[in-house]
């Protein structure tokens, strides 16, 4: 019952194949300059031999992706007070330290995060997701952990120092058997003000009637937070814009748009879990931009309007399932 209503945790103790789990923690330096995601999680295949802990690390500068393979008893929980370990690294929503050395590469620091924002949420509806963390038949869970965070920290890169005090941190995290069908994810807390953040996520959602497409969009102004979901009935329009995408969803009085802008050799392919297996599935660059709009369509106001650097952007599977013709 802890983890159903506290998504954060892990939820993989009792698996013994075909699951998956991995936490994303994205980091952004105060200049815009330097992008990086560390994914620390852990896979069970349907057969055992094929198991094994990883930490994925997302390099924007250099367009480098590397996969960092583990053994499964280098993945280490605590689930009194949220803490992953792999191997010699550790990650926790109030830091990380980082301590990885392979193939001549190495990533070495200690990053504290101040400031971090959650989703609000009940026991009723917990975490992002809400009431669908109690379905035990989805093949895919999704848990927005922070939505915003301040940095505070030192990462040593190859040798190379950077400085990510006044940076940003975003985590979220997976866990299931296999990632959707097809997504559209985009997510950015870069906006030049400081003031807003955006997380947004729609995929195909299998279920035993019919699939269907569910979306979650969390939305930070100032202190404020607005959602749009499938749960808290909003309506949403997706189309495609070359390759790009715009969105425009409606909640009662509330019109939010949504416009991304990347460059195809930005984006990077990295692994996500398959009916059990780690494979090359998730196109993503972490150096996009989004367009935001948060409207009052009752007073015809615009309540933030903005554009979010460093934006964190993922299509995968069959998008032509997802869109609106």
């Amino acid at each position: 019952m802890k983890k159903l209503i506290n998504p954060d945790l892990y939820h993989g103790k009792h698996k013994k194949k075909n699951f998956f789990e991995g936490w994303y923690f994205k980091i952004v330096d105060k200049n815009n300059e330097n992008q990086f995601v560390f994914i620390p999680g852990i896979s069970k295949s349907i057969k055992a031999k094929h198991n094994h802990s990883f930490i994925q690390v997302l390099n924007s500068k250099n367009r480098n992706y590397t996969y960092y393979k583990y053994n499964e008893k280098c993945f280490r929980y605590n689930n009194d007070n949220f803490k992953i370990n792999i191997d010699k690294s550790l990650f926790a929503l109030d830091r990380l330290k980082l301590d990885i050395s392979c193939n001549n590469k190495s990533l070495k620091g200690n990053l504290k995060f101040n400031n971090t924002i959650k989703w609000p949420d009940s026991n009723i509806n917990p975490g992002s997701m809400g009431f669908y963390n109690y379905l035990w038949f989805m093949k895919c869970y999704a848990q927005v952990c922070v939505l915003d965070g301040d940095i505070e920290g030192v990462l040593c890169v190859n040798g190379e120092l950077i400085d990510f005090t006044g940076g940003t941190v975003y985590i979220e995290k997976n866990w299931g058997n296999s990632f959707p069908k097809s997504w559209v994810w985009i997510q950015s807390n870069s906006f030049s003000d400081n003031r807003a953040s955006v997380t947004c996520s729609l995929a195909t959602i299998p279920f035993p009637i019919r699939d269907f497409r569910g979306f979650l969009i969390g939305v930070t102004i100032d202190d404020y937070f607005y959602s749009f979901t499938t749960i808290n009935r909003s309506k949403l329009n997706l189309k495609q814009c070359g390759t790009d995408v715009e969105i425009t969803v409606y909640n009662k009085n509330l019109k939010l748009t949504l416009k991304t802008f990347s460059y195809k050799d930005t984006y990077m392919l990295c692994k996500g879990p398959l009916n059990g297996k780690m494979i090359p599935l998730v196109n993503e660059t972490l150096c996009g931009k989004v367009l935001m709009i948060l409207e009052d369509t009752k007073t015809n106001s615009i309540i933030y309007k903005g554009i979010g650097e460093s934006a964190g952007i993922e299509y995968g599977g069959e998008l032509l399932n997802i869109i609106d013709n």
